[in-house]
């Protein structure tokens, strides 16, 4: 099965994921960590990302790029924290033609070995901003990975406030 969450910065998207994947009965959880820390709040994120994850029987593996390099345990339950990162990781320092080629097979490949794949997008398209021109090209990208993700889930939730709003029911 596959979900996709996706939400705005300190939404509640990640606690509403984490749910998702303990209340599935897995007993093998895998925590797909995407961030590279570059700074103090970078490293700050990660610190409290892993404390939610405390108690919950995770077991971390790093993947900033090379998803469709990885193999998961057949299936296990895997959080992939999270796309946008995935996607910039590859974009920006991969290769960009091929990026939303990789990161979709990775999805894909790592979808059909878990029980559950829940993957974990940020919100990023309403802000109003004005960027340059290479920015702009990413955001249409990860746009279109993200429709292409939420085209083969399962189930798609956006959390607003805390709050997981249905787009598409997953069957429990």
């Amino acid at each position: 099965m596959l979900i996709l969450v996706s939400g705005g910065s300190g939404s509640g998207k990640s606690e509403f994921a984490e749910s998702l994947v303990v209340s599935s009965g897995l007993s093998e959880r895998i925590y797909l960590a995407t961030m590279q820390v570059w700074d103090e709040e970078g490293t700050r994120r990660v610190a409290r990302h892993r404390a939610m994850r405390a108690g919950k029987g995770f077991s971390t593996l790093e993947c900033p790029t090379g998803l469709d390099r990885l193999e998961t345990p057949p299936g296990s339950a895997v959080l992939l924290e999270d796309l946008t990162n995935l996607f910039a990781n590859e974009y920006f320092s991969q290769g960009r033609a091929e990026a939303f080629d990789r990161v979709l097979a990775g999805v894909e490949q790592t979808a059909g070995r878990a029980a559950l794949l829940v993957v974990v997008a940020n919100e990023l398209f309403s802000d109003g901003m004005d960027y340059d021109p290479t920015t702009l090209a990413y955001l249409a990208e990860l746009a279109r990975l993200n429709r292409a993700v939420a085209a083969r889930a399962d189930g798609v939730y956006e959390v607003v406030c805390g709050l997981p709003v249905t787009w598409k029911e997953a069957a429990r």
